[in-house]
């Protein structure tokens, strides 16, 4: 094959330019039957189904945003937004990237496909921009797609946040957008693993299911009461720090580390790849990849990459242990509880109260921890008190928390009922759950103290 590509070049024949080369992949890449099949499966499954929920009594409350389904059109496009980045969007990666190398080497195409291009590099660059363009219009289908099928099914109406406050249908489309932009740097790192994992396995099957099979390890590791320096250094992190959006103000820092550490991985990933691309033997027909050499060369830059990411977390943030501590608890909950007891007063025809009057405080424990409790689990409980205007009698609200290891918490009534049981209140747009009953939070794991 040298020779021959010698005798071309001799004979003065121009290569192929890298936009010939990109066309031509991407219409390889869109001609495969399981690739048209996502494409219209991301543009029109999740409208159907954010529609479908939309026109039910029954909500998938256990899924952020779930609750809100039949309040506003922008809560469909959120729930799709969770299950693409525990599901949706590795399998994407996977089929795509995952399997983009590997199948000329099933076919046996590398020495045609050589001779036409006559640059491993180009070759490498054409095709990871043709893949890079089939997911990107993948997420574009997934976010599109349930925005539409929202808002035609219940409306462009507010949005409640994840601390209790509203957003009006512009802030929320902002809000919704630039979540869906956000998660598109961890579908990259993804990306780019499966390139690698396409180039170092060759025409093996485990090439394929790399990005699956990574993405569902980082997602365990996120379930486990890992140190927040680890948790944010992981471009799985990147998936659910997008809630941080929906506070006022927002949660920006763990947002912008995980971004920044998922495009580390996806940079580093495609060098990888591309370095044991041009690297490899192609005069060999037999040789499919470079095997365990290969894999290891893959893998070990990738696990520097995390222990450096892990040391500069911890050394230039305030973050430390599980990041979730009694007073960010107490915080969390009392701003939420007041900003939904407004809305609550609203909605009843009562006397109008601001934040200010109410002057909200919540008193946690867990378990039987009274004082300094930390941590994750389903054994928070919180006491909310707080004043009405011209009343002197203080107010007081029972919740049982489930808090999770990434933050995020559900706060269930647990009386008095007339206050935080359930029962239906009349709003602008039908009948909805009593705002107080349960509610969705979330716990900053960065900062060291709760901001008042």
């Amino acid at each position: 094959m040298t020779a021959t590509l010698a005798a071309r070049s001799a004979s003065g024949i121009r290569r192929v330019s890298v936009v010939r080369g990109y066309r031509f992949e991407l219409v390889k890449l869109v001609s495969q039957w399981r690739v048209r099949l996502l494409v219209l499966a991301c543009w029109t499954v999740p409208a159907v189904f954010v529609a479908a929920v939309g026109q039910q009594s029954t909500l998938p409350s256990d899924t952020l945003f779930g609750r809100w389904m039949l309040a506003t059109g922008w809560a469909g496009p959120l729930v799709t937004l969770g299950f693409a980045g525990t599901w949706a969007l590795p399998l994407l990666t996977s089929v795509v990237a995952g399997d983009v190398f590997a199948s000329e080497d099933r076919l046996g195409t590398w020495r045609h496909l050589l001779v036409a291009v006559r640059s491993p590099r180009r070759i490498f660059v054409t095709k990871a921009l043709a893949s890079l363009t089939a997911i990107l219009l993948l997420v574009a289908g997934l976010a599109c797609s349930s925005t539409a099928g929202g808002l035609l099914a219940v409306g462009n109406h507010p949005l409640v946040g994840l601390d209790g406050h509203t957003l009006s249908g512009s802030e929320a489309a902002g809000k919704v957008l630039l979540a869906w932009l956000c998660v598109l740097a961890p579908t990259l790192a993804l990306a780019a693993i499966g390139l690698l994992g396409s180039v170092a396995l060759g025409r093996s099957p485990m090439g394929l299911l790399l990005p699956a099979l990574v993405a569902l390890t980082m997602q365990l590791a996120q379930m486990l009461p890992l140190p927040t320096p680890v948790r944010l250094a992981l471009p799985s992190y990147a998936f659910i720090a997008w809630n941080g959006l929906f506070t006022s103000p927002a949660q920006t820092g763990p947002l912008l580390i995980a971004v920044v550490v998922s495009l580390l991985w996806a940079a580093t990933a495609t060098g990888l790849a591309q370095l044991l691309f041009v690297r490899r033997d192609f005069t060999n027909p037999a040789h499919d990849g470079s095997g365990r050499r290969a894999l290891t060369a893959g893998t070990l830059p990738l696990v520097g990459l995390l222990v450096v990411t892990v040391v500069v977390v911890t050394v230039a943030t305030p973050a430390s242990g599980s990041g979730i501590g009694q007073d960010k608890v107490q915080h969390s909950v009392a701003t939420a509880f007041a900003h939904l007891y407004r809305s609550q007063a609203e909605q009843l025809n009562r006397p109008r109260v601001t934040e200010a009057q109410l002057k909200a405080a919540a008193a946690c424990t867990k378990g039987s921890v009274q004082t300094g409790a930390q941590g994750p689990g389903n054994d928070w409980r919180c006491v909310v008190s707080w004043h009405l205007p011209d009343v002197e009698a203080t107010g007081q609200a029972v919740y049982q928390l489930d808090v999770t290891a990434d933050g995020r918490y559900v706060a269930d009534g647990d009386g008095p009922k007339e206050v935080n049981g359930y029962f239906l209140v009349r709003t602008p747009h039908g009948d909805a759950p009593n705002p107080l009953w349960q509610f969705d939070g979330n716990v900053e794991l960065l900062s060291a103290t709760p901001k008042g």
